[in-house]
């Protein structure tokens, strides 16, 4: 079992307890294979064999993923069918505005200043979400991706002077992109473009990181997802991309999708050499983060309000309040993916035409 003690999970399967105080856990426990309710550890199993199973796909003949919240049999009768044990909690939106962004606070910083800074790295794009991360650990080293010029790189190296850290910039390359990508897919076990721009600066950070010395890497993941951080939240219900007709419907949504982004993530990032620690993940963080009400996850054009509110005695306010681009184009993977395919003869007027450069790279 990675991630808790048998014995909290299985008090936690017993009470049907969604966040039982975990950052995440998945593996066996009793003849199931269990994954928490945000799926923030990956776990499959072979299909024609349950019993057989890994945290990586790679290890196993024909994987099938555990879902999160499920519990899969392993064996008798029953082998491979999924049992739905936790979802996701859908409390009211809260009243008391003050003791909702309290709980915040308190959540998010408790997260961040237990994380262990022993052979921890911090992956630092300047944004609120790792500059919180980095303020909790602050004798890490923090690093940045992205080609010279972009804007990830421009911003970490502001906010890092106006917090007063170490800053290594990890320059990406056309060549980085080009050996990176086979890789990529080898770990993800999928070639679409989005999952593998989206990956493309983490891993290569992730490398630098752990060619250094370093073997955990510190992450914002989650605070887009769980504080309003989407474009597609803040306009819903008019944007065609979310189905909600609220803003803390569409957030949902979003929180929603972090089985898949996380597997994918967590699996890159093991195969660059270093595990992930995601504080911002923590149960006690999501907990404090479903009930906001809609004013304290988008207000006007300012989003994850409760989170910059909570970092503002905290971070410089140029740091707490800066935009942050999502991380495909803020590094500019995404562009020089399109270059690179298109100088490969892949041309925009053919279909899916940078999935097909990157499967010509795999092959």
């Amino acid at each position: 079992m990675r991630g808790a003690s048998p014995d909290l999970v299985r008090r936690a399967l017993a009470e049907r307890d969604p966040l039982p105080g975990t950052a995440g856990f998945a593996g066996e426990l009793d003849g199931r294979l269990v994954r928490d309710v945000l799926g923030r550890q990956p776990l499959f199993s072979e299909r024609a064999d349950p019993a057989k199973w890994s945290f990586d796909h790679r290890d196993l003949d024909d994987p099938v993923a555990v879902p999160a919240g499920r519990a899969r049999q392993t064996a008798g009768e029953a082998a491979g069918d999924d049992e739905r044990v936790w979802s996701l909690p859908d409390p009211p939106a809260a009243t008391d505005r003050d003791a909702a962004l309290d709980r915040v606070r308190d959540a998010v910083f408790e997260s961040v200043r237990s994380v262990d800074d022993d052979g921890l790295a911090v992956a630092f794009s300047g944004g609120v979400d790792s500059a919180v991360v980095a303020a909790g650990v602050p004798d890490a080293p923090c690093y940045v991706a992205g080609f010279e010029g972009s804007h990830d790189v421009a911003a970490a190296r502001e906010a890092a002077a106006a917090m007063d850290r170490d800053l290594t910039v990890v320059e990406l390359t056309h060549e980085a992109l080009e050996r990176a990508v086979p890789e990529i897919v080898a770990a993800l076990g999928r070639t679409t473009p989005m999952d593998v721009q989206i990956v493309l600066p983490l891993y290569l950070l992730a490398e630098r990181v752990a060619a250094d010395g370093y073997d955990r890497l510190a992450v914002g993941q989650g605070a887009d997802e769980l504080f309003g951080g989407y474009a597609k939240v803040q306009k819903a219900p008019d944007d065609p991309r979310v189905e909600a007709d609220t803003v803390r419907g569409a957030a949902r949504e979003m929180i929603l999708t972090l089985p898949d982004q996380l597997e994918r993530d967590l699996l890159v990032l093991r195969a660059a050499g270093v595990d992930p620690v995601a504080p911002l993940l923590h149960d006690r963080v999501v907990s404090a983060a479903l009930p906001l009400p809609e004013e304290f996850l988008v207000d006007g054009d300012r989003r994850k309000v409760a989170l910059r509110e909570a970092a503002s005695g905290v971070l410089p306010e140029s740091v707490a309040e800066a935009d942050k681009k999502a991380v495909q184009y803020g590094t500019y993977a995404s562009r020089e993916l399109d270059r690179l395919a298109r100088q490969a003869g892949f041309k925009r007027r053919m279909e899916n035409h940078v999935q097909q450069y990157v499967e010509s790279l795999v092959e």
